[in-house]
C-alpha cells in the first residue's frame, strides 16, 4: 500500500512538472511570436512603398502569415522579402492578394526598387531596435544599393554603429554617412 501511494505521488509530481514545463514552452513560444509580429508590423509601417493598414500579419512558431491586399505583384514580393529579413522568422506564408495595376515596366528597375525598399526598411528597423542608436533621429534613403544616413547622433561611436548596421545589411553596396554629431 505504501509503495502504491508513493508511486502515485511520484507519478503525479512528474505529470505536474511535465505540464508546467510544457506550459512554460508555450508561453515562451507565444511571447517570441508576439515579438516577431511587432517587428513585422513596424517594418511594414516604415516602408514607404506599402500600405501597412492593408496588410495583416499573424505569427505562429516563427512563421509569418501575410493576408490582405497590395497594389502590385512587386508589392506582394516586397512584403514577403521584408518579413524574411527579420531575425527569428522561420518562413513566410504569403497570402496577399494583388488588387491593382499588374502591368509591369522594366523588370530590372522593378527589382532594384524592390531591393532598395527592402534595404531601407531593414536598416531603419535595425536602427530602431538598436538601443545604442537614436534610430528615430536618423533618416535612411537607398538608391541602387547605396544607403544614405542623414540626421543627428550623440557621438562618434553612435555614428560608427549606425554606419556598421547599415553596411552589414544584405544587398547594401555602400553607405554614405551624412550624420552630424550634436543634439
Amino acid at each position: 500500500m505504501k509503495r502504491t501511494t508513493c508511486s502515485l505521488m511520484i507519478a503525479a509530481a512528474l505529470t505536474t512538472a511535465s505540464m508546467s514545463a510544457n506550459a512554460e514552452n508555450t508561453w515562451t513560444d507565444t511571447a517570441k511570436d508576439a515579438w516577431i509580429d511587432g517587428k513585422a508590423e513596424t517594418t511594414l509601417m516604415f516602408n514607404g512603398n506599402l500600405d501597412a493598414f492593408d496588410i495583416n500579419t499573424d505569427v505562429k512558431q516563427g512563421v509569418i502569415t501575410l493576408t490582405g491586399k497590395v497594389d502590385t505583384e512587386v508589392d506582394r514580393a516586397l512584403a514577403e522579402e521584408l518579413m524574411l529579413s527579420l531575425d527569428g522568422v522561420e518562413g513566410v506564408d504569403n497570402q496577399l492578394s494583388v488588387e491593382g495595376d499588374t502591368e509591369r515596366s522594366d523588370t530590372a528597375i522593378i527589382m532594384q526598387n524592390l531591393k532598395d525598399s527592402k534595404v531601407e526598411s531593414v536598416v531603419k528597423t535595425r536602427l530602431l531596435f538598436e538601443s545604442e542608436v537614436s534610430g528615430t533621429d536618423i533618416e535612411v534613403e537607398v538608391e541602387e544599393g547605396i544607403v544614405t544616413l542623414t540626421g543627428k547622433v550623440d557621438s562618434n561611436a553612435e555614428r560608427d554603429l549606425a554606419v556598421s548596421i547599415a553596411k552589414k545589411t544584405s544587398d547594401v553596396k555602400d553607405v554614405v554617412s551624412n550624420l552630424t554629431i550634436g543634439k
